[in-house]
């Protein structure tokens, strides 16, 4: 979905995300939240699975029709100038989070090596967006039995070989940011993860989307649409 958001004055970044108005009425009630996609220069545009009447309602607007945006919200990726090439580990819809950043990272000179994984080739969203933007796309799925942790596990040894990695980024998947925790804390680079969680109000004040985190010794809840939806990969307890 492609929006017109010259509207919007405040600087939007990738990792943060809109909470969208998905009806006329008053169901459904709540907001959805979408990470965005594309930054362009008047536009943005969202990638969105059709699974509900929020998502539903959003495929039945045509060209000229207006949506309600609030954002942007929440805390965005982070990309330090020293970075000169960093690795991208998406599942799903998760990929979707993560187009935004290979477009940041391109337009800032940093080289983005990616690894799409999905239950099908069908579902590797995005893939050929993130060439695009210059990143080396590496693809695995279930339907060629290529997606177990144990093959990423191999294909990220092999990437951190052949490029020096300054930082991984990730989101959609648990099992393969428990994997990205133990291979950054291995090679001692940073991480960043984007959560995906339910969300009410995405201010803040409904505490629908909380998760813990560890900070030092002691671990504590936070808000993930307040407080994130962008942690350190190494802080937020998966296991």
């Amino acid at each position: 979905m492609v929006v017109d958001a010259s509207p919007v004055k405040e600087t939007i970044e990738p990792g943060q995300f809109f909470n969208i108005k998905c009806g006329e009425s008053y169901f459904p009630l709540l907001r959805r939240p979408f990470s965005i996609y594309k930054i362009n220069d008047t536009t943005l545009e969202f990638m969105y699975l059709v699974k509900g009447a929020g998502t539903k309602y959003l495929t039945r607007l045509e060209t000229g029709d207006k949506v309600n945006l609030f954002g942007p919200l929440g805390k965005p990726f982070s990309l330090e100038q020293s970075y000169q090439t960093i690795l991208l580990v998406a599942r799903g819809v998760g990929i979707a989070t993560l187009a935004a950043l290979a477009q940041k990272a391109a337009q800032d000179g940093i080289r983005a090596v990616a690894i799409l994984s999905a239950r099908t080739t069908n579902d590797l969203l995005a893939a050929q967006e993130l060439q695009e933007f210059g990143a080396e796309v590496y693809k695995v799925t279930e339907e060629e039995g290529t997606s177990d942790v144990a093959n990423v596990r191999k294909m990220v040894n092999q990437i951190m070989i052949e490029h020096p990695i300054d930082a991984v980024f990730t989101c959609g998947s648990k099992r393969l940011s428990i994997l990205l925790q133990d291979m950054i804390k291995e090679n001692h680079i940073p991480g960043q993860i984007a959560l995906e969680e339910h969300m009410g109000c995405a201010m803040g004040v409904c505490y629908a989307c909380v998760c813990d985190v560890k900070e030092e010794d002691a671990v504590h809840s936070v808000k993930v649409c307040k407080d994130g939806p962008v942690f350190p990969l190494e802080k937020v307890v998966l296991k």
